[in-house]
């Protein structure tokens, strides 16, 4: 499952070597500044948004990938029976992440401290 690496200045997704892969691409890493939001979803499956482009998507099971939509271009790595974070971007190649967590709340607090 991807992982959130949080450091003064940067938000780093580390994606795992099967992320990568159905992902097509590699860790992501963003400015702290270009946060606009962050919220918890209770169910980081029905929270996508868009369609898929390119990516992975099991339907009820997992999603990776990028996801295009009206809300603009979304990150997203989740899985089934988890919550996620929605971090909210601005002037970066993402206009938001959704990134699944077993304690979504408490990484929405990091990423917002």
């Amino acid at each position: 499952m991807a992982t959130i690496d949080l450091s003064t200045d940067t938000i780093r997704v580390r994606l795992t070597p099967a992320e990568k892969l159905w992902a097509l691409r590699g860790d992501l890493t963003f400015p702290r500044g270009s946060v606009r939001a962050v919220t918890v979803e209770p169910d980081g499956l029905r929270a996508t948004r868009g369609l898929r482009a390119p990516g992975l998507g099991v339907p009820g099971l997992r999603k990776v990938g990028t996801w295009l939509g009206r809300a603009g271009r979304e990150f997203v790595s989740v899985r089934a029976d988890q919550p996620a974070v929605r971090i909210t971007l601005a002037g970066q190649r993402y206009d938001a992440l959704l990134i699944g967590a077993d304690d979504a709340a408490a990484l929405a607090e990091a990423v917002r401290g």
